[in-house]
């Protein structure tokens, strides 16, 4: 590992560099140039902002350990699950915006579509959604930077969490996207330099491989790529951060050609990774040692401190990219949904800032995160169906709501039937035994939010568009 010092420089660094580099975009000039950028960004542009906005530090922790436990069936779930949402907005992203012109985030084009009530409910999906992944980055930097350089993760979690909040709150969505540019450059320079040095100081890294499942098509593994293909999708299309970027675009075609482009890089960078797994689990077969749970970091050990260095910083990107993203996106959600979009620009950034404060407090805990984000995947999993529904017809909030909600009830009805009681269900439903990839749970949930949710739009009568 790397000496505390240089950890702390690596930090400082990065984070000064970031600062610049937002500068470098000039502030919002208004609320809406601050909340949208509208119109401004190139395919190039914008493939590498979504790319960047997605990969945060997770991607050093849960494809590998999926890897390692699976095989790789579950190396290409993650892969596989991190492109697909890019996809969707590729497809969904220029209808979106062909409906709501003047749109921000995707509950203006709810509210037009169901009204109000259904606004609510998915403004509340998204800001458990997006506040969740705040807290797990912001804990995980603090726990990475710890684990590479012994630094007490308060340091880390709040300089990362009160840079990144300054300068988005200075330049809002304009600076997010000019960082995320550049950190999408720098994730994929470093995950190449410290993938090639890990896989050269393995000795025969394929035959590893082979050990740790490389050959591996079990029953599992095939469930991860439906289950993580669903939830990830899901999840992020609840992602306002993305949403933003939708109307960030120049026009439609760019978020075609961006969100195809950022499925690509995305596949591409998450693959590899997931790869360290199969790596990491094969030499403990080899040696006939217990498994790391942290298989990429375990393939760090005996490589030189310059590596060690290159994944600190790595990590620092990849948190940096996905928190800026959301703080963004959070001040923007407050602005159309609680404010009815007469947030000046000055209650814009100070809502940018306040919203951190409550992640900072929680990620401080160290709790583990991963059982909540689970849990809002499975919310947003029982709630896109009856959402995107609406791009065939208009319908009442009834349909929104009670279908998501009958989703989600529908899980505690599928533990019930496996194990025979209540409490079974609702420790299905939060995920209370383990933080496995259930295959029931997230197939189940949106195949009855779309079965309610068509027989309400039928029973409930169709609204006109909800504008204002």
């Amino acid at each position: 590992m790397i000496s505390t010092t240089l950890a702390l420089a690596a930090l400082a660094v990065v984070l000064g560099a970031l600062v610049l580099v937002a500068r470098g975009a000039g502030g919002g000039r208004d609320v809406d140039d601050y909340l949208t950028a509208r119109d401004s960004q190139s395919v190039n542009r914008l493939a590498l902002a979504f790319m960047a906005s997605g990969l945060g530090s997770w991607i050093l922790f849960a494809p590998p350990e999926v890897g390692q436990a699976i095989g790789i069936l579950g190396v290409l779930g993650y892969a596989i699950g991190g492109a697909l949402p890019f996809l969707a907005y590729a497809w969904l992203g220029p209808k979106i915006r062909a409906a709501a012109p003047d749109g921000v985030t995707l509950t203006d084009w709810v509210r037009m579509r169901f009204g109000r009530p259904a606004q609510a409910w998915v403004a509340f999906v998204s800001v458990f959604y997006m506040f969740m992944f705040i807290t797990a980055e912001l804990t995980a930097i603090g726990g990475v930077m710890d684990l590479l350089g012994g630094i007490d993760p308060w340091v880390s979690i709040v300089a990362v969490a009160a840079v990144t909040a300054g300068y988005t709150a200075w330049g809002g969505l304009p600076a997010s996207l000019r960082t995320d540019q550049v950190q999408a450059v720098m994730i994929m320079v470093l995950v190449s330099v410290a993938l090639g040095a890990m896989f050269l100081h393995v000795e025969d890294p394929l035959a590893r491989a082979r050990d740790g499942g490389l050959d591996t098509f079990s029953r599992a593994g095939w469930e991860s790529i439906i289950v993580l293909g669903i939830a990830i999708t899901a999840a992020n299309l609840f992602h306002q951060g993305y949403w933003q970027r939708t109307w960030s675009a120049a026009d439609a075609s760019v978020v075609t050609r961006a969100g195809r482009g950022a499925a690509l890089l995305s596949f591409l960078v998450l693959l590899p990774i997931g790869f360290t797994g199969l790596v990491a689990g094969g030499i403990a077969v080899y040696e006939g040692t217990e498994p790391s749970p942290v298989p990429f970091f375990a393939l760090l050990d005996g490589l030189p401190q310059v590596i060690i260095l290159v994944v600190a910083v790595l990590a620092i990107a990849l948190v940096a990219s996905s928190v800026d993203t959301l703080q963004s996106a959070l001040a923007a959600l407050i602005d159309r949904d609680l404010s009815d979009g007469r947030l000046s620009l000055t209650g814009a950034k100070i809502i940018t800032v306040v919203l951190t404060v409550p992640a900072v407090l929680i990620a401080l805990k160290g709790y583990d995160v991963l059982r909540l984000f689970l849990i809002a995947d499975l919310v947003a999993a029982a709630t896109v169906v009856p959402v995107f529904l609406g791009l065939r017809r208009s319908a009442s909030s009834a349909s929104v709501i009670v279908g998501s909600l009958a989703g989600l009830a529908s899980v505690v009805v599928l533990g019930v039937v496996q194990d025979g009681t209540l409490e079974a269900g609702v420790d299905l439903l939060t995920v209370a035994s383990s933080p496995g990839l259930d295959l029931g749970s997230f197939v189940v949930a949106p195949l009855v939010s779309w079965a309610v949710a068509e027989g309400v739009a039928r029973l409930t009568p169709r609204t006109e568009p909800a504008v204002g």
